[in-house]
């Protein structure tokens, strides 16, 4: 048994267990074991009934507001394992200060993670709060509205139906964001050549409003990813990157990325691929597996998400990745899409007609079901050994054939087009 994010040891009782204690009520459910040393092994406390009774008096002396935790002794070997859950009232503090766990080692929070807390425990979104923002202008939300809606004009009960004015008479952040006007990071679109070293184009979409700022990475995807073909006595557009495919991410991007964070969404443009950054990582208390699957939608900011729902660029219950993959429906090559704590990253890849698979390539994702197999049922299959068999999966995983799910001995292989 180790330490962990959700689990520490403590040989004795001091007042250190105090910041994990604040780390798991802000954070998520946690364990601490007393009587355990670093090692893990069972050491035992010599008073553990006193122990207890410490520990207890030492939470409710110094944490607030008071966490929901539960205590149990194991009279056998005299350790004490205090379980803390998750809190509802946050931020918790420990003299003054939040915590949380960064991997086995707790730590004070910064000013935005603060600040995410405090909006938690009162059940806010960042683009609800008042905006410092006065005197905003909405033409370009106006003129949207006029042709996808209907409307003759906008006004402040409109304004206040969306979330745009607040309950105050103030201008929310989705206020700020959707107007003509504002002092946001935007998007950062760059084109490159054959190396990161060549630029052929940049455009850094800030300062305006968000919907403005889509309809314009939408005309710059245009530039280079569609073009006009002759195809008997008809003119057609061919995409190389489906339109759809890239509203989607880019739409997603700005409707669920982190506006407390001072970062632009990226759009970096290839030759082969167009690759999407946007701050903030997932939403909290959702997996990449619930996410790419749209099991659960959480909307990060709901007012600018109603506003793009509205207008008709995003559909309501979380179907935007399953809308991406089905943009590359009968495509060998599939969208990707990766999570770090902080960013999420989507490759669409150019449809190339040419694109084959290599023998050994085939055989493997004919092997493939859609339900995904494990490594070894796929080596079983092929015929591989171990080394090819992993070597040709992380090669068609890479070009966006297959996806990778679970961890561990947990872990599939499935194709990435199967539905």
């Amino acid at each position: 048994m180790k330490e962990s994010r959700s689990l520490e040891f403590k040989e004795r009782v001091t007042s250190t267990f105090l910041k994990t204690v604040c780390a798991y009520a802000n954070f998520g459910d946690g364990v601490i074991c007393f009587g355990i040393d670093d090692d893990g092994n069972v050491v035992g406390l010599d008073d553990a009934v006193c122990a207890c009774l410490d520990i207890e008096n030492r939470i409710n002396d110094s944490i607030s507001p008071a966490p929901d935790y539960s205590l149990s002794l194991d009279d056998k070997n005299n350790v004490i394992t205090l379980e803390v859950r998750e809190g509802r009232f946050k931020p918790y503090y420990y003299k003054g200060k939040a915590y949380k766990r960064n991997d086995t080692a707790t730590i004070e929070v910064d000013r935005i993670e603060l600040n995410r807390l405090v909006l938690e425990g009162e059940n806010l979104s960042y683009d609800e709060l008042e905006s410092d923002e006065k005197d905003l202008k909405f033409f370009f939300l106006e003129e949207k509205m006029k042709k996808e809606i209907g409307i003759s004009e906008i006004n402040d009960d409109i304004l206040r139906t969306l979330g745009i004015i607040r309950s105050d008479g103030k201008y929310s952040n989705a206020g700020a964001l959707l107007a003509d006007e504002n002092s946001f990071c935007g998007i950062d679109c760059a084109r490159f050549g054959e190396t990161i070293d060549i630029i052929f184009d940049r455009e850094i979409l800030e300062k305006k409003s968000i919907l403005q700022q889509y309809d314009e990475a939408v005309s710059l995807y245009r530039k280079y990813y569609q073009f006009d073909e002759i195809k008997g006595a008809a003119r057609v557009t061919v995409e190389t990157i489906p339109e759809k495919a890239f509203r989607e991410t880019i739409a997603n991007a700005l409707v669920h990325r982190a506006w407390d964070i001072n970062a632009h969404i990226r759009v970096a443009m290839y030759q082969d691929r167009i690759e999407v950054f946007s701050p903030g990582g997932l939403p909290k208390g959702i997996t990449a597996e619930e996410y790419l699957s749209g099991q659960i939608s959480v909307l990060r900011n709901p007012l600018i998400g109603g506003v793009f729902y509205r207008l008709n660029i995003i559909e309501s219950f979380g179907t935007g990745i399953q809308r991406i993959d089905a943009a590359y429906a009968g495509s060998k090559v599939r969208p990707r899409h990766e999570f770090s704590p902080n960013v999420i990253k989507v490759v669409l890849p150019v449809i190339s007609e040419g694109d084959e698979l290599s023998g050994d390539e085939q055989i493997i994702y004919k092997s493939l079901s859609r339900t995904g197999k494990s490594s070894s049922q796929i080596i079983e299959a092929s015929g591989f050994g171990k080394s090819k068999a992993l070597r040709v999966l992380r090669d068609l995983e890479e070009k966006g054939y297959i996806r990778k799910t679970g961890n561990g001995r947990g872990t599939k292989y499935q194709k990435s087009n199967d539905k």
